[in-house]
């Protein structure tokens, strides 16, 4: 019997899109919010501009209207479906930004509207297990590197560690490093800390046995500090669930 690890259908790609054309390709996930499913990624995949300069990041300067999502069918683990979601209304864009930060933050939560023979697996940003984060603690970026999808639509893990104090904010913002060879299409991928049973260090200090697969979420990769670099940005859980609870 196979057995496919969750975070490995969590993950969504998503596909930017002006009209018919897609811009770009980028990764998304999903969580529960009081006015019901939004998809999580990055301000800059919805919104075609770069989080610092706001110009657009594509060569054409098209901003996207639209995003493709392939969604997890219902019923039916392993099959896909794509739906479109529009990204305004009016002119207006219909994703939702941190309620403090803004277009600051590189994160943003936009609602679904097209759930038929949908089935979500929504990340639960505060539960799981208090799996050990600290400098040097393995951690998983799971996503779609240059879109690539690794069998079906599951998407490909890229493995690294925690590069930064992550209970310290990053540039005076909730962020923390990692250390992990990253490439375009992963902006927007849950950020986890996955271990595969046996003994786990427990951020108490203990040591926990489990019999199984164990993830804690840890938050938002928002892309790499330049191109030259392995370091990536993590938008931290606390401020993703401040987002999501401001629904």
């Amino acid at each position: 019997m196979t057995t496919i690890a969750q975070p490995s259908v969590q993950s969504l790609l998503i596909e930017m899109c002006f009209g018919a054309q897609v811009l770009s390709t980028g990764t998304s996930f999903v969580c529960l919010s009081s006015k019901g499913p939004v998809l999580l990624t990055n301000w800059h995949n919805v919104s075609g501009r770069h989080p610092q300069t706001k110009k657009p990041l594509s060569a054409t300067a098209a901003i996207p209207d639209s995003i493709r999502i392939v969604h997890n069918r219902a019923g039916q683990l392993g099959h896909w479906l794509l739906k479109t979601e529009a990204l305004y209304s009016n002119g207006c864009p219909l994703w939702i930004e941190h309620p403090t930060l803004g277009d600051n933050a590189d994160f943003v939560a936009l609602p679904l509207t097209d759930l038929v023979d949908v089935e979500l697996y929504p990340y639960d940003l505060l539960g799981g297990p208090t799996i050990a984060i600290q400098p040097a603690e393995p951690i998983s970026v799971v996503g779609f590197p240059f879109g690539l999808q690794a069998g079906g639509s599951l998407a490909v893990w890229a493995t690294g560690f925690v590069a930064s104090e992550p209970q310290i904010d990053f540039n005076d913002l909730p962020l923390f490093l990692v250390d992990c060879r990253t490439r375009p299409g992963q902006s927007g991928s849950a950020v986890i800390s996955h271990r595969n049973g046996g003994a786990v260090s427990m951020e108490d200090g203990s040591t926990a046995i489990f019999t199984g697969p164990v993830t804690k979420f840890r938050g938002i990769y928002s892309g790499r500090i330049n191109d030259q670099s392995d370091l990536g940005l993590v938008w931290k859980t606390s401020a993703i669930a401040h987002l999501v609870e401001s629904i």
